[in-house]
């Protein structure tokens, strides 16, 4: 059986089972959006209500693709998408449930601490508790872990262990929370040396500032893949900002606001950052 087959029978087994399903890219990426919806070409907001799903033939718009239709799973507009699959994922909410992610050996601990048991599924950096009931999806309520339900996808990895039960008010309580302020931590010589004397090539400020703020709104609205996208998004503004002198400490800071208001922390920011400037050569 060949790996895109046991992806697609996987997905089979759980759409009976009552999960809706969609394939994954490789390195857990939803699949990207069909050419009609391509730069939010349909508007998006539609497809995005929160009961879902995508009207799209192909697989779109990430989790409001999860289906539990297997005609849709295996027809020919799918068909792509699961030759190239690198795993599967499901929709929680629209199983009624909700996934508390851990996302390291410390939250993991302080989950079995303070947390009713319930199923279990060992990721690759902590665990998956998984708990019947739904609720909005909120990343970084606690360094490490992320509330995964409605509008938004998790990887399925496994069918777990233990039990399952009733999803807790601690668990709802952490979703209402209102986040300390970020105090930023930046990297040293955060800002890369201007290049070309110093010229700013932009006509205007307001197109840095236009960037800088699109680059925010970026990371805060993202559902999932945080690393992904902070590291996405940092390399965006170097490549647009990062030779010309224009872009200060206070532009970085703010970006760096963002991302650690997500979850990230100031060490993945920093070698984020450091990244994208090596890669770029800035």
């Amino acid at each position: 059986m060949s790996t895109t087959t046991g992806h697609l029978r996987t997905a089979l087994q759980l759409a009976e089972s009552g999960l809706p399903v969609m394939p994954l890219r490789r390195g857990k990426l939803p699949v990207g959006n069909c050419p009609d919806c391509a730069g939010s070409a349909c508007g998006d907001r539609p497809n995005m209500a929160a009961a879902g799903p995508c009207q799209c033939p192909a697989p779109c718009h990430a989790w409001a693709a999860a289906t539990t239709n297997p005609n849709v799973l295996t027809s020919p507009a799918w068909a792509r998408a699961w030759q190239y699959a690198g795993g599967v994922a499901y929709h929680p909410g629209g199983a009624g449930l909700t996934v508390v992610d851990l996302d390291t050996s410390d939250a993991v601990t302080w989950a079995r601490q303070t947390l009713p048991a319930t199923t279990t599924v060992p990721t690759t950096r902590g665990e998956h508790w998984i708990y019947q009931g739904t609720m909005r999806s909120v990343n970084g309520v606690r360094v490490g872990v992320d509330l995964k339900s409605l509008m938004v996808y998790a990887r399925w990895r496994s069918s777990g262990t233990g039990a399952m039960t009733a999803l807790p008010d601690a668990v709802r309580a952490l979703a209402d929370k209102t986040p300390a302020p970020v105090r930023p931590i930046l990297p040293a010589a955060t800002v890369p040396a201007p290049a070309g004397n110093g010229r700013c090539r932009h006509r205007s400020p307001a197109y840095l500032e236009r960037g800088i703020t699109m680059a925010e709104q970026q990371i805060t609205a993202a559902q999932s893949g945080i690393h992904h996208t902070v590291y996405r998004t940092f390399l965006a503004v170097l490549s647009a900002h990062g030779r010309c002198g224009c872009l200060t400490e206070t532009h970085v800071e703010r970006l760096f606001t963002a991302a650690q208001a997500k979850g990230e922390s100031p060490r993945h920011c920093t070698a984020a950052w450091d990244n994208a400037r090596t890669r770029l050569g800035v």
